[in-house]
C-alpha cells in the first residue's frame, strides 16, 4: 500500500490491530517498538498521549498503557518506548516475545497530558527514566512544524548511559536553535568521564538549568518520587502550580478538599443495585459500593481494564439507562459521559442500569 493510499483513509481513533514493524533496543531492558495500522490508517493523537495494549501472556490477556514516544507530526507509524522492570509480566512479554510481523490489539488514544492542551512560548519538560517517552513526542512534534521553539529539556537519569533517547534529541538540538538539553545523573559510568549536571534534582539544579523557570509551561513525568520532589522544589520557589503539569500511571493521591463530601455522597453497602448487561445477557444483583467493574467480573462479563483508577480510559463502555456515580483521574471527556459512557472502573450503580456490554 503506498503511503498516498494510506493518508487517503480516514484517521485512527480508537480499537485497532496493530503490526509491529520494528524493535529497536534503546538502554538496558528498554525498547522502542514501531507499530503500523494493518488497516494501514494514519494515527491521529495528541504528542503527550498514550495507548493502551491488550497483551497476550499466558493465562489471558493484560492491558497495559504505554505513553506515545513518537509524535504525530509522522502519523504512518506509532512507536512506544517501554523499559521492563523485575515485576514486569506484560512490558517483559512485549520486550522477550513480540516480534516484527505479529499483530497486537490497541486500545487509544487517550489522556490529557500534552502540551496542546496547554500551549506557550516557553516550556520546561523535566523527566526521569521512562517518563522521557512524553517529552519526545511532544519535543519532536514541535520541532517537525519548524516554528521557533524555547524548550528546556531536562532528563534524569541513575548514569550517562542509561538516558533514552540521547542521541537523537542531539541531532534534534544540533539542528535548530531553542531546544536546551540538561541531562543530569546520580553517578558516572565507569571509565567514561562526566562534565554535566550530578546529584538528584532538588532546587538548586531547577535555578541553574532553568534560571527563567517562572515564565515557562512545566510538564513532568516520571517515577511518583521524582514528581513529588519535583512539585514541591516548584511550589517552594513560589512556582504558578496553574502551569505545572505531571504525568503518572500510579493511583492519583487522595485530595483533602471535597474527599469527605465525597465520601458521604456514596451509598451504603446494604442499599442494593442490578446491573443488567445487556450484550451478554446476564443480569447480576450488587451493592451500590461495588464498582461496576468487581461486578462485572464476579459475573463473568469481560470488560478490558488497565489502571482501575479512571487514568488509562481502557474500561470505557456505553450505560444505556439508569444513573451512576463515578469519579475518574481524566480517563473519559465530557463530551463521551455526554454521550453516556462511563469508567466501568470508578463508577457505582444507583439502582437498576443497563450496559452496553
Amino acid at each position: 500500500m503506498t503511503n498516498t493510499a494510506q493518508t487517503s483513509l480516514a484517521p485512527w481513533t480508537d480499537d485497532e490491530l496493530l503490526e509491529c514493524v520494528s524493535i529497536l533496543p534503546e538502554t538496558e531492558n528498554v525498547a522502542t517498538i514501531c507499530f503500523q495500522a494493518l488497516s494501514g490508517r494514519p494515527f491521529n493523537y495528541k504528542a503527550g498521549q498514550f495507548i493502551t495494549l491488550e497483551v497476550p501472556v499466558p493465562g489471558g490477556p493484560l492491558h497495559r498503557t504505554y505513553t506515545i514516544s513518537s509524535s504525530p507530526s509522522r502519523p504512518l507509524s506509532i512507536t512506544i518506548t517501554i523499559k521492563a522492570q523485575s515485576d514486569s509480566i506484560g512490558t517483559r512479554w512485549l520486550i522477550d516475545t513480540l516480534k516484527p510481523g505479529m499483530t497486537i490489539k490497541a486500545i487509544g488514544p487517550a489522556g490529557i497530558f500534552t502540551s496542546a492542551n496547554h500551549p506557550a512560548k516557553k516550556h520546561l519538560f523535566i523527566s526521569a527514566g521512562s517518563g522521557i517517552t512524553p517529552m519526545m513526542s511532544m519535543t519532536t512534534e514541535m520541532y517537525d512544524i519548524g516554528r521557533s521553539l524555547d524548550i528546556v529539556f531536562v532528563n534524569c537519569a541513575q548514569r550517562p548511559s542509561d538516558i533514552i533517547f540521547r542521541e537523537r534529541l542531539e541531532h534534534m538540538a544540533s539542528r535548530v536553535e531553542g531546544i536546551d538539553l540538561k541531562w543530569v545523573v546520580e553517578e558516572s559510568d565507569r571509565f567514561v568521564p562526566w562534565t554535566g549536571y550530578k546529584g538528584r534534582f532538588n532546587q538548586l539544579i531547577l535555578g541553574l538549568v532553568a534560571p527563567d523557570y517562572l515564565e515557562r509551561e512545566v510538564f513532568c513525568c516520571g517515577p511518583e518520587p521524582f514528581m513529588q520532589a519535583v512539585g514541591e522544589a516548584l511550589a517552594g520557589l513560589g512556582y504558578d502550580m496553574d502551569h505545572y503539569h505531571q504525568e503518572s500511571f500510579g493511583s492519583p493521591e487522595p485530595k483533602e478538599d471535597g474527599a469527605t463530601e465525597m465520601l458521604e455522597s456514596l451509598p451504603q453497602d446494604d442499599v442494593k443495585a442490578r446491573i443488567l448487561f445487556d450484550i451478554s445477557e446476564v443480569a447480576q444483583d450488587c451493592a451500590e459500593t461495588e464498582t461496576i467493574l468487581s461486578v462485572a467480573r464476579g459475573a463473568g462479563v469481560a470488560i478490558p481494564s488497565g489502571c482501575t483508577f479512571g487514568v488509562c480510559g481502557t474500561c470505557k463502555i456505553r450505560k444505556t439507562s439508569g444513573d451512576v456515580q463515578m469519579v475518574h483521574n481524566g480517563g473519559i471527556t465530557d463530551d463521551e459521559i455526554e454521550e453516556g459512557y462511563i469508567l466501568a472502573c470508578c463508577s457505582y450503580p444507583k439502582g437498576e442500569i443497563s450496559l452496553d456490554v
